[in-house]
């Protein structure tokens, strides 16, 4: 009797990310700057969509609005989507403040 191969995904986080659409720029550890759009973000992470070519396990800078650019750690990278882990998570009264931009 051959069993059936089967694939999980836990899509498991610390905290909820918050939907935006904003429009950014990232730069490569080679200082290669690439548009980006983020399209969700939380005080410790995001997922952006870019053509740049990062892999997991790469540094990245991403412009975020009102506190400039924050180191991110590429987590995964798949299809132009990319999942990033902040190297420092934004502070509480920051976060919403950068939120508020994306938002508008």
């Amino acid at each position: 009797m051959a069993s059936t191969p089967t694939c999980r995904y836990d899509d498991v986080r610390a905290e909820p990310r918050d939907e935006v659409l904003y429009r950014s720029q990232l730069t490569l550890v080679d200082r290669r700057q690439s548009a980006a759009t983020i399209v969700n973000v939380s005080p410790s992470g995001m997922m952006l969509r870019s053509d740049a070519p990062v892999s997991a396990g790469e540094w990245i800078k991403i412009a975020l609005p009102v506190i400039g650019d924050v180191d991110a750690a590429v987590r995964w990278a798949l299809g132009g989507r990319i999942g990033c882990a902040l190297d420092r998570p934004i502070a509480p009264a920051n976060y919403y403040a950068v939120l508020a931009v994306m938002q508008q």
